[in-house]
């Protein structure tokens, strides 16, 4: 096979879900003396959701990377999918992808969402967009009102490949979102004058902050928080710090987890663990490389796919308060990372033998961690203990 057979195979892999019916007690796969988990379904039948997020009344969103967004009781009703978004680019990784609640929200109802945006009259492709509206009404008689998007990822791009993305909402109410390299665009992702594989951070009306650290530079898209990115699958804020932290996608190997600060350049495709598809050659160089940031953590050979991150600041879990977790796809686990201060000194894998791909995790009001598994059928699940 030629080098782009492969790489359309490993792409076309890379989708692949798994069908499977969730048991309700999970044993942790990494130590025997760790207290089993036990998934207990809160949603069921979704097509494959991409992000959970939770209101302030208990209600929860979740999308779907076809195109919907849905609103959920705690009891496992569920809406039909809310009218009013904007078309959806939806096929390959691309679609609805992250939900966000403005921190303000009971005062401005406001919520947040990317999608991949098709391309408009006179362009090709599409691109990552951001959206905002307002969600009002009670119950599952929510509804959107005053949609509109907000930011628009440039250039389009015609690939099906690395949307992205997380929206994060720092300390000040700015908005962090993570945008992928379009997988054909790789290279773009050292250029400051586009936003292919970056993080943009922009205000709730998806304007450049004066603040941001390439502001007024001549040359380089005003947006930019951080550039060397390929493909961000999850991102929080770190509790203590405030700094974002991000997991992002590797090709063959070389997934990463980043503490992304501002004006920094992290590497791809220049410096990366990460190797060629199928064929496993060099792409950049490992580093560490002056002027590139190295990782905390990076998983090599074979890439564990991370997606969605929180950091656990909940006492539900003994010992575990403080601990990062993300869910992964390829990997089919979640990952329980350990930290000391800006340092992970440990991995856990748990629900090893769960068989499903994890898309997001998330920690609710009530203090337990859900997850939400990919795929046709995917479920919401509360970890219990």
């Amino acid at each position: 096979m030629t080098p782009q057979t492969l790489l359309s195979l490993a792409a076309s892999l890379s989708l692949a879900t798994t069908a499977f019916v969730a048991p309700l007690a999970i044993a942790t796969s990494a130590q025997a003396q760790t207290p089993a988990l036990k998934p207990v379904p809160v949603l069921r039948g979704l097509d494959s959701p991409w992000a959970l997020a939770f209101l302030p009344d208990g209600r929860m969103l979740v999308t779907e990377r076809p195109g919907r967004l849905r609103v959920a009781l705690a009891n496992g009703e569920l809406s039909p999918p809310l009218a009013g978004l904007p078309a959806v680019s939806a096929g390959g990784q691309c679609g609805l992808l992250d939900v966000a609640v403005d921190p303000q929200f009971a005062q401005n109802q406001r919520i947040f969402f990317t999608f991949a945006e098709p391309a408009g009259p006179g362009e090709s492709g599409n691109s990552t967009a951001v959206g905002s509206a307002r969600l009002v009404g009670d119950g599952l008689a929510a509804r959107l009102e005053n949609v509109r998007t907000i930011f628009s990822q440039k250039p389009k791009i015609s690939s099906r490949n690395h949307c992205g993305s997380r929206i994060v909402f720092d300390r000040s109410g700015a908005l962090l979102v993570g945008l992928g390299d379009r997988f054909s665009g790789k290279d773009e992702a050292q250029n400051p004058a586009n936003h292919i594989g970056k993080v943009v951070r922009i205000s709730a009306e998806g304007q450049a902050l004066p603040d941001n650290p390439f502001a007024g530079k001549a040359g380089t898209a005003p947006e930019i928080f951080s550039l060397g990115h390929r493909n961000i699958q999850g991102a929080a804020l770190h509790p203590q710090t405030g700094e974002l932290w991000a997991v992002e996608h590797g090709p063959q190997g070389g997934d990463e987890i980043n503490r992304v600060q501002a004006g920094r350049n992290y590497g791809w495709p220049l410096v990366t663990f990460g190797r060629n598809y199928g064929i496993g050659t060099a792409i950049g160089e490992p580093g560490p490389k002056a002027g590139f940031e190295q990782p905390l953590r990076h998983w090599v050979p074979t890439s564990v796919a991370p997606s969605g991150l929180v950091f656990l600041t909940s006492d539900r879990y003994p010992g575990w308060k403080g601990s990062a977790f993300t869910g992964t796809l390829r990997g089919q686990a979640l990952i329980r990372l350990t930290l000391d201060g800006a340092s992970v000194t440990g991995e856990e894998r748990l629900l090893a033998d769960f068989g499903q791909r994890i898309r997001d995790v998330r920690q609710g009001p009530d203090g337990w961690l859900y997850i939400v598994t990919d795929g046709d059928g995917g479920q919401v699940l509360r970890l219990e203990r």
